[in-house]
């Protein structure tokens, strides 16, 4: 009977813990990306330390992600010969084509509504990081206390990094991995559910056959 007690709650961790990683949580906040040809890497540090070099392509996404490697990349394909085209190079200064994906209804903040993804050729001194990038083609910028980017172009109005419950928000790209309890957790859950119950009929049987 000990056994069969002890699986049971087994069966009622493992059950707590899908109901735990259904309601995983996020940050609603503007992501940070580089691109090398058509490919997006999440930048390794923040805009206001990046200098970018003449003809990079870097961008910004606003969305709700657990960490770095849920985040969700800009969307678009233009290349930088396409973003600045139609800016010359001058002398001691480095061009660089930034894509500002505001992101989609679902991860907006209520109340707001986010602006049309757009891209801009911002055109700088050779030392300038991407964060004065930025400010020369997106004001007004918002930070917090922290220096952590809040808003560009004045969206979202309020908030910065805010938790948010993925089961309420998520965007129509994120993971499936993180939309609610993995199929192999679940099946553990029945699996033990099972032994315990076939355990408690064992063990009931051996006390009726005794005389």
């Amino acid at each position: 009977m000990r056994r069969a007690t002890a699986l049971l709650l087994t069966a009622f961790c493992l059950l707590a813990l899908t109901g735990q990683a259904a309601h995983a949580t996020g940050y609603r906040y503007w992501s940070f990306w580089d691109r090398t040809g058509t490919a997006w890497t999440y930048a390794t540090q923040g805009p206001a330390t990046a200098v970018p070099a003449d003809g990079d392509v870097q961008g910004f996404r606003f969305a709700v992600s657990e960490d770095s490697t849920d985040a969700t990349k800009p969307r678009g394909t233009a290349s930088f010969a396409e973003i600045c085209a139609n800016t010359p190079a001058g002398p001691g200064k480095k061009r660089v084509a930034l894509v500002i994906d505001f992101g989609t209804p679902t991860d907006a903040p209520s109340g707001e509504t986010p602006p049309a993804l757009r891209t801009k050729c911002a055109v700088v001194p050779d030392d300038a990081t991407t964060a004065e990038a930025l400010a020369t083609v997106a004001k007004p910028l918002r930070y917090d206390t922290n220096a952590l980017l809040c808003a560009i172009a004045g969206y979202p109005e309020a908030g910065c990094g805010e938790q948010v419950a993925t089961g309420e928000k998520k965007t129509a790209t994120k993971k499936t991995s993180h939309e609610g309890p993995s199929v192999g957790l679940l099946a553990g859950a029945a699996a033990v559910a099972a032994l315990a119950a076939a355990a408690i009929w064992q063990t009931r049987r051996r006390r009726n056959a005794q005389p």
